[in-house]
């Protein structure tokens, strides 16, 4: 009675339905089950976890970087020091 293309191992039961199953193997059932969603859940979040982090480095890094940037533009203190110079040749 099984439907076409449907394997026997691939049947989905309801463990409340099904006779047979005694209390322990019930309560084993929702134990893997409960297992099962739980590393599904720890998979997800592990991605989402790792592209967080790969978001905040590379954040880190622009900020590193363009401070880097920024100092390396400032020529204010090469001008104080040519107005230094000048006012030291002058007396």
């Amino acid at each position: 009675p099984e439907e076409p293309g449907e394997a026997a191992f691939a049947r989905r039961i309801d463990p409340a339905r099904e006779p047979g199953l005694s209390p322990e193997q019930r309560r084993h059932m929702a134990e893997v089950e409960r297992a099962q969603r739980h590393r599904a859940l720890q998979r997800r979040l592990r991605g989402r976890n790792t592209l967080l982090a790969l978001g905040i480095g590379a954040v880190t890094l622009g900020i590193y970087g363009y401070t880097f940037y920024s100092v390396s533009q400032e020529r204010f203190l090469d001008e104080l020091e040519q107005e230094a110079e000048a006012a030291r040749a002058r007396s």
